[in-house]
């Protein structure tokens, strides 16, 4: 059923790609003439669009119209998911490896410290433009090894007037814009504009609010212009993540643990210029700075203690409760029969700085980043002739500094019937190692981290006559990384102490020719690379693994991951419309993924030999009298290339001594890479079925991914130590949005997401669980076997819920 399901998706597509002919290109370009300041590259949205849609980021904008993209929503909040493209990934989370650039007005936006985006900090109601150029893009520099995602903010000059926008809706949603902008005399021109989202969410305890603002001043004479402008973001996100199968099929509102609350603020300065002269010559440049502060506070579950005994003080923490002035402690017969919700063994073990850390079923993970990051990009450009040859040719260097300062602290802590963690104070409170524990772990972070980087590039787009022309581009960085840790300083095991620098020149070449009218064949071989992220350089020896992918210990020095990309597309378009199609293949090298230390069970980021992301896309756009159609096909097929051991704990195939128990796995080559899905297909329709009335309904269609945790492929339920499935089911989900204009500059819109009510899910991962059925805390859930005193564990698969059926409806103003 699946399978018919997604082949009559993806015949739908093809039929129309078939007969479909569109006004513009609908889908990314390999154009090599695209530059971080200007250029040329494929426009895949814009603020009209952003309007139809209601988009509430620009990244649901690209999950729900931009061929190639889809999303996860790991973290469990509409303004912080994970948006890959092409299989290439640019995620809020830090750990995450991320693939692609994005750059604001000329800036890239990706973080110093973990190169995340924070999808949330982008000013969604002041974006005029949305940009995508496919394949390893080497001019756009670091992190663009499946390609570049280009904004533009709006301008006096672009968008005058005044607007004014608000909407209510489900789960208590509320949005709100404002917009104003003009030119005045002297050739200025200036714009300002605020957003507001909050919401209380659809999950239980998932409020959020997010507020960005944007200010612009510019001026522009018949050759040169420049502007400034200012961004402010402050948001306050709750996004609680994953939630267990059997827990979710109950209540799918329902969380597994709370809170998981991140909170941005960001100020930004960037200035703009350019000016050509009478010789031909073209300058561009632009300058900015900007400060983060990013600070989380998460209640998670303590894995370790999942096969403890976490019920009955002994006589030693019943005196340390009583000493403490604690009473209604148990003297004797608690079990776990009658205590879903074990608290006493945990605050005793607090109190003694004993084991907290076997003994306490919660954890409360804090941290703080602060991030300064300066820079300057220059550009000069100039048409030129050699022989029959006409060259338009680009030169750019840029330099950016940053600076980041990064903390974090583990709190143990006892879980409550509503999943909420209460931390524990005491002499053990915290994991600093000096329990007196076998298993005592210390996951204090003191990082301070410089890096520098300095660029420069060249293009050259070559007209060779006849409907020929070759574009050329090569970019040099060089990156250096200073890290230095408060807490062990001087190197070694255990120390973040590090500098490290790389560099590397990395070339693109595209041959484009018309083969007829209107029909164009080029074919592309590009290269990119990105540089080890604080985060990973910071878990990479093997002899002080990390108990989690973003704790940090010793660094022995990464090697960057490099892409080379090879594509050939075609695109044809007359009067009628547009076709596109490409075929694509990415080749990474150095891959760097979180690896199982077979010794403790921990591990550390390592590089990994090779993966693959190939495939084919197709997409068109049509416009036949007041119907617009559009729809996108991909196929993408990622592997990995390489074969590899890492932690497969709750992957039914490890290899571990019996079911239950923590064990490794093996890649080989061939397996898929969890969370990217092999099918995606999208379709729209809008009809302007009178002046005052427009109808747009658009649908995502997603065959299911492999789970993180089945990096193999193999992991299969056997409903008793592994309750659920290695990947998700494939879905389809519909939105129907409507505006009607009962007056000039008047609009009153509704928009209903997820039409037919979809239960769905666009991520999953396998684990150990660490409640029953019922949603009550259960440890030591097998009393055997006994293996050198552990005991087996509960695992299950979690998956990522997407939202239920919403409805939002509002009004906006024009004038």
């Amino acid at each position: 059923m699946r399978k018919r399901f997604l082949l009559g998706a993806g015949a739908s597509v093809l039929g129309l790609v078939g007969a479909a002919h569109a006004q513009e290109a609908s889908g990314p370009d390999i154009i090599v003439r695209a530059t971080p300041l200007a250029g040329e590259a494929p426009e895949i949205g814009n603020a009209k669009a952003l309007q139809v849609t209601q988009a509430v980021s620009v990244a649901e904008q690209l999950a729900r119209t931009a061929p190639g993209v889809t999303i996860n929503e790991v973290q469990g909040n509409p303004l912080q998911p994970d948006v890959n493209y092409r299989g290439m990934t640019a995620s809020p989370l830090l750990g995450t490896a991320q693939g692609l650039s994005v750059y604001l007005d000329g800036v890239r936006v990706n973080q110093p410290f973990g190169d995340v985006v924070s999808w949330d900090l982008i000013p969604t109601g002041a974006i005029a433009d949305i940009d995508l150029v496919s394949g390893a893009a080497p001019q756009f520099g670091r992190n663009a090894l499946g390609g570049a995602l280009v904004l533009r903010t709006k301008s006096g000059k672009t968008d005058p007037g005044v607007g004014l926008e608000a909407s209510g809706g489900s789960f208590g949603r509320v949005t709100g814009s404002v917009e104003a902008g003009g030119v005045l005399n002297g050739g200025l021109d200036w714009f300002v504009a605020a957003d507001h989202f909050r919401e209380d969410g659809w999950r239980e305890m998932s409020p959020s609010r997010a507020t960005r603002a944007m200010a612009k001043l510019g001026w522009s004479d018949a050759t040169s212009s420049a502007s400034l402008t200012g961004h402010f973001a402050d948001t306050n996100l709750n996004g609680n993540g994953l939630q267990e199968m059997r827990l979710l099929a109950a209540d799918r509102r329902s969380v597994y643990t709370a809170p998981d609350n991140t909170r941005n603020r960001m100020g930004m300065l960037v200035f703009n210029g350019e000016t050509k002269f009478d010789s031909g010559l073209g300058l561009r440049a632009n300058a900015f700075w900007r400060h983060l502060r990013t600070q989380t506070y998460n209640g998670d579950i303590n894995d370790d203690a999942l096969g403890e005994n976490l019920y009955q003080p002994n006589a030693e923490e019943r005196a340390a409760l009583a000493a403490a002035g604690y009473t209604g402690f148990p003297v004797s017969g608690e079990t776990q029969a009658n205590t879903p919700f074990p608290k006493w063994r945990c605050i005793a073990n607090v109190l003694l700085n004993s084991e907290p850390n076997e003994k306490c079923d919660g954890l409360v993970n804090r941290s703080q980043t602060r991030q300064s990051e300066w820079g300057a990009t220059l550009e000069a450009s100039a048409s030129l002739a050699t022989g029959a040859l006409r060259h338009d040719v680009t030169l750019g260097a840029s330099y950016i500094g940053s600076s980041a300062h990064f903390t974090q602290s583990t709190q143990f802590g006892y879980l409550l019937p509503d999943r909420t963690v209460v931390a524990v104070s005491g002499p053990g409170a915290f994991a600093d190692g000096t329990q007196d524990s076998e298993n005592a772990f210390d996951a204090r972070v003191d990082l301070r981290s410089r890096t520098t980087a300095l660029s420069a590039y060249a293009l050259d787009h070559v007209a060779m006559g006849r409907g020929i022309s070759l574009d050329l581009a090569a970019r040099y960085d060089r990156v250096s990384v200073r890290n230095r840790d408060g807490i062990t300083p001087g190197g070694g095991t255990g120390s973040l102490d590090s500098s490290p620098v790389y560099h590397r020149l990395n070339p693109a070449v595209t041959l484009t020719g018309a083969v007829a009218k209107g029909a164009n064949l080029s074919l592309a071989w590009s290269q990119a690379s990105r540089a080890p992220s604080a985060i990973e350089l910071g878990c990479s020896d093997p002899e002080s693994p990390c108990r989690l992918p973003n704790a940090l210990a010793g660094d022995p020095p990464l090697r960057q991951v490099i892409a080379r990309t090879v594509e050939m597309r075609f695109d044809a378009g007359n009067a009628w419309g547009h076709v596109h199609a490409a075929l694509f293949r990415t080749d990474s090298s150095d891959d760097i993924l979180f690896v199982a230390n077979d010794a403790s069970g921990y591990g550390y980021f390592r590089n990994f030999g090779k993966t693959r992301r190939q495939g084919l896309e197709l997409s068109a756009k049509a416009r036949a009298g007041r119907f617009t159609l559009s729809a996108s096909y991909t196929l993408l097929d990622a592997t990995y290339r390489s074969g590899e051991t890492v932690n497969g704990s709750g992957n039914s195939s490890n290899d571990a001594p019996a079911p239950g128990f923590e064990g490794a796995i093996e890649i080989r080559p061939g397996n898929r890479i969890p969370l990217l899905p092999r099918h995606t297909a999208k379709a729209a329709l809008g009809w302007e079925a009178a002046p005052w009335l427009s109808l747009d309904l658009d649908m995502v269609a997603v065959s299911g991914v492999y789970a993180r945790g089945n990096e193999n492929n193999a992991h299969q339920p056997d409903g008793t130590y592994y309750l659920g499935p290695g990947k998700t089911d494939p879905y389809a989900v519909f939105n129907l949005g409507g505006e009607v204009r009962p007056g000039p500059g008047i609009t009153l819109f509704a928009m209903v997401r997820n039409l037919f009510d979809k239960a769905y899910a666009t991520a999953a991962q396998l684990g150990a669980t660490a409640f029953d059925a019922q949603g009550q805390v259960v440890s030591r859930p097998f009393a055997g076997p006994v293996i050198d005193g552990e005991r087996p564990l509960l695992n299950s698969t979690f998956f990522a819920p997407g939202a239920p059926r919403s409805i939002q409806v509002g009004a906006r103003l024009r004038f």
